[in-house]
């Protein structure tokens, strides 16, 4: 079936955790001209909301914004699956396309003779679902930047050199560990499940592991350490180098001084050189491969992100990779007596696993520059979030911005359907610090300047665009969801990687081996256990013939499963007295909130407001403190689109692959669910 396209190119720019309430706040404060510029330009609601599917989590939402399907149609019920062969304390990674059981719009596009690019679309976009020639796919493996989980190869860190240092050393980060929600690294996309059958991960870090699309993790939620809200938290490295008088350099400038940097966690040393500048303080630091070297690899000057910086890079098992890092010296002193700096990530600049074709890596990378490095770090630290964290998003901004442009130009796209993480990963290290709670270090104001900071720095990003609507470019910025403040504590129940386990063994349904001393061990009896909860909002029977432990039969579940909802309705805050379970639903009852089917639990729960975390585990509509919300965004401006329109009509998740199917005149994606945004569009259906 032939339509008519509305326009003849369709950008989306998805920016992941972007909040319509705090973006309307944003709009009419005057600080996000280019979004308000849109929104003059085209249509939407005006509270900017798109409703939301459930969980409110990164790859089923970007998987519904794909397919126009919700998560029990598409199959994808999680950041993380129930594993298929294994217990059910064990979970494998979603980001796998091959898991979908729907199709995306974006081969619908490529399909009709549309030259499509989708760019680091975090939901069941790699690898590709089609042979079409017209379709160029760039990671899509993971949250965060291009790149994070298959190219990133050693961690961030900080540096600080002093003279009053005796001894280089590394200063370990501290013993924080939550799974860091969106963060995943040393993903091997090049295994399948059977290749890494015997892989199991059992610690609670991911990225200290390697760990397979096919691998499976495992993770007793027990303690406040290991809940995601404790992400805010996590501390770098610190490598603590001594400044001396510099020896057995052929080009040492007089009056330089020195100190060495580790890579790697230790396995590479690179002198380093204090440099003084024309009025004779000490303003530079110059990094070498050797002493014998005439040429610095990079030279740092005081609060200036260097970007790009290309070294070497080792991993544990002695691996070297040629690596791309962003650093930036934060401070020195005038007398070159202390300074102290950032390193990020080293990102392998010769991995193009994540691409297709190919050769659009090496386009990129010869025209445009090299990936850039994901950072997270908080601590309500101003130094941490903003010199360090902000600054090194703009460089993602600029590279990937960039890099978008570039293909469009040279490939001569018609359709790009695109993901930006900024916001997100950024706000997860702070937003809980948006509602007033007794560990805030900071005035309310820093926090409040820390959210203006990633939603100016996303206006930035989407002007980089503005320019494409004078060539006839429809372009939408929409969300999967966003993020909110709790206002009270958060429950052991909804952790996005792990078994919840503390709520439901208070409730009688989990249960903990011990030892001989009646001491409890990190590991679940199964002859005792009845259900467990299970990722994001996930409880599953211990049900016989189903699970190789089983121990429920099935004649029972029906009445267990009643008593499970009913127990949870009923489990209080112990501050509150108020209930921390909004909804509890069957699986059949669940196709309600869009969930459900054989990929979810036999009971799907969502945490209350203002007891959850800042996202994934309640519904949509939630609201946090600080005008947060847990709601996701939508609004398009361009061709086949109403000029400075605003609709009444609830817009639903669903609906986003059918409007730009029709924007785009290709036929629907396979099995979408949602129906075009008739209201704002310009031409009658």
């Amino acid at each position: 079936m032939q339509r008519k396209a509305a326009t003849e190119k369709v950008l989306c720019l998805g920016v992941d955790g972007m909040d319509p309430r705090l973006t309307r706040k944003y709009v009419d404060k005057g600080i996000m001209p280019n979004t308000k510029r849109l929104l003059e330009w085209g249509a939407a609601r005006e509270d900017l909301v798109l409703l939301g599917g459930h969980p409110t989590v990164t790859p089923p939402m970007w998987t519904t914004l794909a397919t126009g399907t919700n998560s029990n149609v598409h199959g994808i019920t999680g950041f993380w699956r129930k594993s298929s062969n294994k217990t059910l304390d064990f979970m494998d990674y979603n980001l796998d396309s091959r898991l979908c059981k729907a199709e995306p719009v974006w081969n619908c596009f490529a399909e009709a003779g549309k030259k499509t690019l989708v760019w680091h679309w975090p939901g069941s976009s790699w690898p590709p679902t089609s042979d079409s020639p017209n379709l160029m796919v760039v990671d899509g493996t993971s949250p965060g930047s291009v790149g994070m989980a298959v190219s990133t190869v050693d961690p961030e860190f900080l540096v600080e050199a002093d003279a009053e240092i005796k001894e280089l050393g590394i200063a370990p980060k501290g013993n924080v560990q939550s799974v860091a929600p969106c963060v995943v690294e040393n993903l091997d996309v090049g295994s399948t499940k059977a290749d890494s059958e015997a892989g199991v991960k059992t610690d609670q870090g991911l990225t200290d592991g390697s760990f397979s699309t096919g691998m499976s993790l495992r993770v007793l939620i027990m303690g406040e350490e290991q809940q995601m809200t404790g992400i805010t938290e996590a501390q770098l490295d610190v490598l603590r180098s001594p400044i001396k008088e510099p020896s057995g350099w052929e080009h040492a400038p007089e009056g330089a001084k020195e100190f060495i940097v580790m890579f790697s966690k230790g396995l590479l040393r690179r002198p380093c050189l204090i440099l003084k500048g024309d009025n004779g303080e000490y303003n530079r630091v110059a990094i070498y491969k050797s002493k014998k070297d005439a040429e610095p690899i990079a030279v740092l000057e005081p609060g200036v992100m260097t970007r790009q910086v290309v070294d070497e890079g080792m991993k544990a098992n002695g691996n070297k990779f040629r690596v791309s890092r962003n650093i930036k010296l934060l401070s020195i002193k005038p007398d070159g007596s202390k300074l102290n700096m950032w390193v990020s990530s080293g990102m392998d600049i010769d991995n193009d696993s994540v691409w297709h074709p190919k050769r659009i890596y090496k386009e990129i990378t010869e025209n445009v520059g090299y990936i850039t490095p994901t950072t997270m770090v908080g601590c309500q630290d101003k130094t941490l979030i903003t010199d360090i964290m902000l600054d090194n998003w703009y460089s993602t901004a600029d590279w990937q911005s960039a890099a978008i442009l570039h293909l469009i130009e040279t490939e001569d796209l018609d359709a790009v359907f695109s993901h930006f993480h900024a916001i997100d990963l950024q706000a997860h290290m702070f937003i809980k610090h948006l509602a007033e709670k007794d560990f805030n270090r900071l005035p309310r104001e820093d926090y409040e300047k820390f959210m203006e900071d990633i939603y100016i720095q996303t206006d930035y990003y989407l002007g980089k665009f503005i320019h494409l609507m004078d060539e006839g470019w429809t372009i939408s910025v929409f969300s999967d969801h966003a993020q909110v403040a709790s206002k009270h504590d958060i429950p052991f129940l909804g952790e996005i990687a792990g078994v919840n386990v503390r709520v439901m063994q208070e409730l009688g349904f989990t249960v903990l081996k011990t030892d001989e001393n009646g001491n409890e061990l990190p590991e679940i009896d199964w002859e005792k256990t009845r259900a467990i909860a299970q990722r994001e909002g996930h409880i599953y029977i211990n049900l016989k013939g189903r699970e190789s432990t089983g121990i429920v039969d099935p004649a029972d579940q029906y009445e267990l499963e009643e008593e499970i909802m009913t127990a949870l309705y009923g489990y209080k805050d112990k501050k509150t007295g108020h209930r921390v379970v909004s909804v509890a639903l069957r699986n059949r009852d669940a196709v309600l909130l869009g969930q459900g089917g054989p990929e979810a639990g036999d009971i799907y729960y969502c945490l209350a407001e203002g007891y959850n975390y800042d996202h994934a585990d309640c519904l949509s509509t939630t609201l946090g403190e600080g005008d947060t919300s847990i709601s996701p965004i939508f609004f398009v401006a361009g061709n086949g689109v109403k000029k400075g329109y605003y609709t009444d009509r609830l817009i639903r998740q669903i609906d986003f692959a059918p409007t730009m199917a029709v924007l785009g005149g290709v036929r629907m994606p396979a099995q979408c669910e949602g129906a075009p945004m008739y209201q704002i569009l310009e031409e009658e259906y």
